[in-house]
């Protein structure tokens, strides 16, 4: 290995789409306007590939823009390209697609084929399928068994620090002794309404026997003013 190759070996991407001429596309460009940066899309057909096994392949994808046909290069291998997304593939015999530039509608209908669009994108997944087992592995890590340890240290405090039932026990029967004896201490001091009633009664009795004995004397004094 010369000295030209090890040094590509740094800047190629470990694994890229099996893209091919006829491919319907999708290239994920960064474009980077002064301090802000964006995603940008383009979708089309790939017309021409070239120098595929090396750091500088190529590959041209071609559109219609409004009426317009629009032709972008994209380097595979440069960090602007995040991501190639092959939406459909098509049936064709020839490298270079330049026919297609000179057609319109119809005539410029390639004739599509089936193909397994999960494995031929599974390599835009692979990074973040390799950076899943790293993610979980800190939490493998011993490090998580004194926090483990603190929390059943803390759970046996908050059991001890309740009052026991003994306790509880002990203090409710005081408790409702001193009730019974503050309610029999109200009920002795207060009179009932069977001790109130018959003093009532006897003032009422008393009134009408005065009442009564008024009107006799009253009688008694009309009845020897008649006689005499």
């Amino acid at each position: 290995m010369n000295l030209v190759t090890t040094l590509e070996q740094q800047y190629r991407k470990t694994a890229l789409p099996p893209v091919q001429t006829g491919d319907t596309v999708r290239v994920h460009q960064l474009i980077k306007e002064g301090n802000k940066q964006r995603i940008q899309v383009f979708e089309g057909v790939v017309i021409r590939r070239h120098r595929m096994g090396e750091l500088t392949a190529v590959i041209t994808v071609r559109r219609i823009a409004s009426g317009v046909g629009v032709e972008k290069t994209f380097l595979l291998h440069s960090p602007n390209v995040s991501k190639v997304q092959i939406m459909r593939r098509a049936k064709v015999r020839r490298n270079f697609l330049s026919f297609l530039r000179d057609r319109r509608g119809k005539s410029a209908r390639l004739q599509e084929i089936g193909f397994d669009k999960a494995a031929a994108n599974a390599v835009n997944d692979a990074p973040a399928a390799d950076a899943a087992p790293q993610d979980a592995a800190p939490q493998d890590s011993p490090v998580d068994e004194p926090a483990s340890a603190d929390t059943t240290d803390t759970a046996d405090q908050t059991i001890d620090a309740q009052p026991s039932e003994d306790a509880l026990n002990d203090a409710v029967p005081l408790t409702q002794v001193e009730n019974a004896e503050a309610k029999a201490a109200a009920a002795q001091d207060e009179p009932t309404s069977a001790q109130v009633d018959p003093d009532a009664a006897n003032d009422q009795t008393a009134a009408a026997e005065e009442v009564q004995q008024g009107l006799d004397r009253a009688e008694a004094g009309e009845g020897d003013a008649v006689k005499s």
